[in-house]
């Protein structure tokens, strides 16, 4: 018995398995099912990528309007909560994009 890569979802499993453990794909030899299951994939890993990209885009416009709530500067809890989300969603904003860049290469 040895592993070999699920053609679907390229983790390992086992040579004797008729199913794959972790996307359930059906290892009869069939392509058509396999392509299938490697475009759904893909659609839901860009899926899951550009949620990431929405969340952190919407933590610094959160952060700036927290911070600037009103107008002017706050000078409470609501600056240093503020400048934080700003950070934070800027950061995980450039994180995602640059892993968006790596996905549509590789």
């Amino acid at each position: 018995m040895a592993l070999i890569d699920c053609p679907a979802c390229g983790k390992r499993i086992s040579d004797k398995a008729k199913t794959c453990s972790h996307c359930q794909v059906v290892l009869d030899g069939d392509s058509d099912k396999i392509e299938s299951a490697q475009r759904i994939a893909t659609i839901n890993k860009k899926t899951q990528l550009m949620n990431h990209s929405f969340l952190a885009l919407l933590a610094f416009v959160g952060g700036f309007a927290l911070w600037f709530w009103g107008g002017e500067q706050a000078a409470n809890w609501r600056k240093p909560v503020g400048i934080g989300m700003m950070a934070v969603g800027f950061v995980g904003y450039l994180v995602t994009r640059v892993r968006i860049a790596l996905n549509k290469r590789g």
